[in-house]
């Protein structure tokens, strides 16, 4: 019994042992790799730089006020379609202390010197109707009658205008209504009921009353850096991406490219604006933030490869097509276009041919 029990024994020691070595000798045995292949593929493969900006109106207006004083009401809302002398604002004149007392002293001086004239007019009126008084002295009491007159009438509307904004005879026209001076819509009012304002002059631009742009026409502000403003010309096709709507894609052309570049953090930028084509599905408010696809090269329906099937020898590309199951060959090609992905194969490769892709390499077995 025990002689078998060895003999059982010994017969487990020499499995183990030669399973062991089995394990070991198939562990040591290097795995076939399997590659898998891919074949080329038409695509539209486009170059492009990307600016950022906004999108703004041509031609924004702001409303100024030609005296300065209190707004006392307004009239439109941003928002707002109004057309060229509808009304804005009123403004209610704060006159100057000083000034308006040398208007009232005006006035008052004026009409003394109107009284003074008319009785002295009075007076020597009737010496010429008698017959004492001849025409031409006569008619130097007549003028200064008229003068004086106009005179008064002159300090009556200079006080008018300090007090009123508008003389005595101007009738509807008056300096404290503000008026549209563009059609558009209303943008801006920052301004509010009670708010005092600044008239513009040649020393103040004066307080903004409303901002009035014509939306129909709209343009793209951006920048560029400077390493690709070198590639961009006028003329060329933007393919705008708003934020506040994804879905859309706004395209418009270059017009503008700037002279000079601005230093902002620590890199040249160059101004760049495109002209928007019209747009009536979506209404595009000023100063939507929006990137801009500026379409450096394209070619449409090119042959084409993923740029990761790609190998070089030295700055020779080449790529390895499959010539039997898992036996490949190399081929030189001629590359033409890339956006980074994707890159256009002018020669070397026909469509159908499976090309290996080296990333993809796996053990079987």
């Amino acid at each position: 019994m025990k002689k078998i029990l060895g003999v059982l024994f010994a017969l487990v020691l020499v499995g183990v042992f030669g399973g062991t070595l089995y394990f070991l000798w198939a562990k040591s045995q290097e795995k076939p790799i399997v590659y898998e292949t891919r074949e080329p593929f038409r695509t539209d493969i486009v170059r492009k730089t990307v600016a950022t900006g906004s999108i703004v109106p041509r031609n924004e207006i702001e409303i100024k006020p030609n005296v300065s004083g209190i707004i006392e009401q307004i009239y439109v809302e941003p928002g707002e379609i109004v057309t060229i002398g509808d009304l804005l604002t009123r403004v209610r004149i704060v006159p100057d202390i000083g000034q308006l007392a040398n208007a009232e002293n005006r006035v008052n001086r004026a009409e003394i010197a109107l009284e003074n004239a008319r009785n002295e007019y009075r007076r020597n009126k009737e010496l010429f109707e008698e017959g004492v008084l001849a025409q031409a002295d006569y008619v130097v009491f007549e003028l200064d009658l008229r003068n004086a007159e106009e005179e008064l009438d002159a300090a009556e509307d200079s006080l008018a205008v300090i007090r009123e904004g508008a003389r005595k005879k101007a009738g509807s026209a008056t300096n404290t209504l503000v008026r549209a001076t563009i059609a558009g819509m209303v943008l801006e009012v920052p301004v509010e009921v009670g708010n005092s304002v600044i008239e513009s002059n040649t020393f103040n631009d004066g307080t903004t009353i409303a901002s009035i742009a014509d939306m129909d026409e709209m343009i793209f502000e951006g920048k560029v850096d400077e390493s690709e403003v070198g590639k961009l010309s006028e003329g060329m096709d933007l393919l705008l991406t708003i934020g506040a709507i994804e879905e859309s894609k706004l395209e418009a052309v270059l017009e503008y490219i700037a002279p000079k570049g601005v230093e902002e953090n620590g890199a040249i930028q160059f101004e760049i604006r495109a002209a928007l084509k019209k747009q009536d599905e979506v209404f595009i408010r000023a100063n939507y933030s929006a990137n801009a696809d500026v379409v450096l090269e394209r070619v449409d329906d090119a042959l084409a490869v993923q740029e990761a099937w790609i190998q070089f020898d030295g700055r020779e590309p080449f790529v390895e097509v499959e010539t039997a199951d898992q036996e490949f060959e190399r081929r030189k090609i001629e590359t033409g276009l890339s956006d980074g992905i994707n890159i256009q194969v002018v020669a070397g490769l026909d469509e159908g041919e499976k090309v290996k892709d080296p990333n993809s390499g796996r053990g079987v077995g």
